[in-house]
């Protein structure tokens, strides 16, 4: 499928491993007016988010929320318990403003725009969508890739170029698309070599029966295509659309050092694409919640990843990573404007 006319160029990455800032940033956490490491996890944070934004005093400029929308071909294979319309619907209700999403973007000041990566209907023009429409959804990958090497490099292209005309500097992907757990599933358990067992859910709410047919389908695609290595390949064949997406907008975000708050299952699935071709990315990304899908506590542990919330979520859209948004905001808040104990004249510990 991929010649050697099919060439991704990707973005290099800047060096998140700083020693010396590293020292920096932890003694200015120590000095704080509290007992070292008394804010636990938000220490951690904050020491991470300075080492990403390469800086002793981080602030986060213009967060932005990109919500990739795609349908995808396998579900005509019956894996999800709704009809695939209802992607192109969720894509008329953001743009209403009536989503989880767009209520959470409202509550924190969040910038939301979302992107038509393959949405299998016409969509108007709107001022808060990006019609970026690679094709109208993705083959059946039961049958044949679910897109070709022209259509996966051109959606990881057009998420690396809708990056580089956003401004601030953190970004939460987030998505929309039946069947897009499926298409995380064949994703995580190829790339992870993990078995189909322990990359399934029930997605959007499958009962026992549908989750053993999901399985089933999922197990044929797998066996029909276990002959892929390459991850561009292996995300052509088996993904979607709005993963491919991701995977380029958050590759170009790691380049020019932007925090990657991340989501749940689908969109943590298009960090460990983009782990596998630029080594690295992951180090620029915070994880906003341990979901339900067995899938995602799967890709936590293969991303050595130690999220912020459990709270029993799966909806996607980037909710988890909105919800977690303050955290990352309160990480900053103490390290730039709590007191050090010369500041405040108060005793340290003991030596």
């Amino acid at each position: 499928m991929f010649t050697a006319r099919h060439r991704l160029e990707l973005p290099s990455l800047p060096q998140c491993h700083n020693p010396a800032l590293q020292q920096q940033l932890q003694d200015c956490i120590d000095q704080k007016t509290k007992p070292a490491g008394s804010l636990g996890q938000l220490e951690s944070l904050a020491l991470q988010l300075g080492l990403i934004l390469n800086t002793t005093t981080p602030h986060i400029i213009k967060p932005q929320i990109r919500v990739f929308a795609a349908d995808h071909g396998l579900t005509a294979e019956g894996i999800s318990a709704f009809p695939k319309e209802v992607t192109r619907q969720m894509v008329l209700n953001f743009l209403s403003g009536g989503a989880a999403i767009n209520v959470f973007a409202r509550q924190h000041g969040l910038d939301l725009k979302v992107v038509d990566a393959g949405v299998d209907g016409d969509l108007e023009p709107h001022p808060q969508l990006l019609a970026l429409k690679v094709m109208r959804g993705t083959r059946n990958s039961l049958h044949t890739a679910a897109m070709n090497a022209e259509e996966c490099l051109q959606a990881v292209i057009c998420g690396m170029a809708l990056v580089r005309e956003a401004p601030g500097n953190l970004l939460i992907v987030g998505e929309m698309g039946i069947g897009n757990t499926s298409a995380a599933s064949l994703l995580l358990s190829k790339l992870g070599k993990l078995p189909l067992d322990q990359c399934i859910g029930r997605g959007t709410g499958l009962d026992d029966a549908g989750l053993e047919h999901k399985h089933l389908v999922l197990s044929q695609v797998l066996h029909k295509h276990r002959q892929l290595k390459n991850p561009l390949e292996i995300l052509a064949t088996l993904g979607g659309l709005e993963i491919a997406m991701m995977t380029g907008a958050l590759l170009q975000a790691a380049s020019e050092r932007r925090i990657l708050l991340m989501d749940g299952f689908i969109a943590c699935s298009a960090l460990l694409v983009a782990e596998h071709l630029q080594p690295g990315v992951k180090n620029f990304a915070v994880f906003s919640h341990n979901s339900v899908e067995p899938g995602h506590q799967q890709l936590l542990k293969l991303l050595g990843a130690r999220p912020l919330l459990d709270l029993n979520l799966r909806l996607g859209e980037g909710t988890g990573a909105a919800l977690a948004y303050p955290l990352l905001e309160s990480a900053l808040a103490f390290l730039n404007e709590m007191a050090s104990f010369a500041d405040a004249g108060v005793s340290g510990q003991n030596a």
